[in-house]
């Protein structure tokens, strides 16, 4: 995990812990299992419900992957594209062949292998595209997965707190454990609201701006070995691409 996650998971635990210790609260308070089981079981249960297993499974490889996973940078990505281009011209696109094997990105690797055998610029585009594409959608329904989860935990935050006040209302001969109580049943709706808003839905819209980061730099490398296989000069390709460059 990166610092700045890193920071913004302890800045999100500091807020809401120092929040409640400034009132007066005790971090006991918070702890309530019966409530962390009904949010966070219940939101799975939801989500598994109405998820296929694929998407799923792509959702927590993302989860593990969320901080570690690094889209490659557009500006050294420039810089090897110019540097391909240079080799293209001085040796041909079979020049090219020795360094696609050596590519750690499987999309830059197949759009190399396309230029290298000859293909022609409508079916390098096409087939790039398609893999673009169509990884694109499948990571998005990953990050629906925890947007879903955003929107049912806090509803399941109030069925918690609704099931405790039932609890608690079932025990009015003790009148002197009834603001306990009710303390207690409102602890599940700010774990629904919490889990939602400092972890779940920013999780969604981290991957999202991955993807998207990760499209604009596959975009480039597309339209990099489309100008080499026109045969474009070095620096006519940097002239070219260097909007993509933030």
């Amino acid at each position: 995990m990166d610092r700045l996650g890193l920071f913004g998971i302890a800045l999100a635990l500091v807020a809401l812990l120092g929040g409640h210790a400034l009132e007066g609260g005790q971090i006991q308070q918070l702890l309530n299992l019966p409530a962390a089981l009904i949010v966070v079981g219940g939101s799975v249960a939801a989500v598994t419900i109405q998820t296929p297993r694929t998407d799923f499974a792509r959702a927590i490889w993302w989860l593990r992957q969320l901080y570690a996973y690094r889209v490659p940078n557009c500006y050294q990505g420039l810089d090897q594209l110019a540097y391909w281009c240079g080799i293209a011209r001085k040796d041909g696109l079979l020049g090219l062949e020795a360094l696609a094997e050596k590519q750690g990105d499987a999309y830059t690797r197949a759009g190399l292998r396309l230029l290298v055998d000859g293909a022609s610029l409508d079916c390098i585009r096409a087939s790039l595209e398609i893999e673009m594409v169509s990884r694109e959608q499948r990571d998005i329904k990953a990050a629906r997965v925890f947007e879903s989860m955003g929107g049912y935990a806090p509803t399941l935050g109030i069925i918690g707190a609704v099931m405790g006040l039932i609890h608690v209302l079932g025990n009015l001969s003790q009148p002197e454990l009834l603001g306990a109580g009710i303390a207690t049943a409102f602890v599940a709706t700010i774990y629904g609201v919490a889990l939602a808003n400092l972890l779940l839905i920013p999780v969604a819209n981290r991957i999202r701006a991955i993807i998207q980061q990760r499209y604009q730099y596959q975009e480039m490398v597309m339209e990099g070995l489309l100008l080499i296989a026109d045969g474009k000069t070095a620096p006519m390709l940097q002239q070219r691409l260097k909007g993509y460059l933030n």
